[in-house]
């Protein structure tokens, strides 16, 4: 899978949230549920628009800490960036929760589908999500963990592209 590796560009919420987000709901009268269709839609989307804001406040508070950290730009600045990407995102899913709220009253029995892509677009995030934690590490931080992971067993070089290691040998 690629990876953007470019250190100015503020990933985006996209695809694989929208699973995610049109399967949360918050109940927010606390009545065990939906009662009918639009109270169902409106609380999906709520629901919706959390899960986005949420994965989008993680991505850009990650990305622009690298961005921090190497003198970059300033907390005001990344207060900023974050706060702009999250309002963004936030319109994005509530477009993205609304219509799929639509279309799972219509059609509920879609929910199941939509959990299995739900769970590869949770993949996707998590993968996007480290490598945006990865990006804000300097050198020694990394070359710290990859030990720390060499030591568990675990190969972190499979997780970048170009950068495969090599069978015996967890740091090549």
């Amino acid at each position: 899978m690629s990876r953007n590796q470019d250190p100015f560009q503020i990933p985006r919420a996209g695809w694989e949230a929208a699973p995610s987000a049109g399967l949360a709901s918050i109940d927010i009268n606390a009545n065990g549920g939906a009662i009918n269709g639009g109270e169902f839609v409106l609380e999906s989307s709520l629901g919706g628009v959390v899960i986005y804001a949420g994965y989008q406040a993680l991505l850009t508070a990650l990305r622009t800490e690298a961005l921090r950290q190497r003198g970059v730009i300033d907390r005001a600045t990344q207060i900023r960036a974050i706060g702009e990407t999250v309002w963004a995102s936030t319109k994005q899913g509530a477009v993205v929760s609304l219509a799929l709220g639509l279309v799972l009253l219509v059609f509920p029995w879609l929910s199941w589908p939509l959990a299995v892509l739900g769970f590869v677009g949770m993949g996707k995030a998590s993968l996007d999500l480290f490598h945006a934690f990865w990006d804000g590490l300097d050198e020694a931080q990394r070359a710290e963990l990859l030990a720390a992971a060499n030591e568990a067993g675990v190969n972190l070089r499979r997780f970048f592209d170009g950068e495969q290691g090599q069978p015996g040998n967890q740091l090549a």
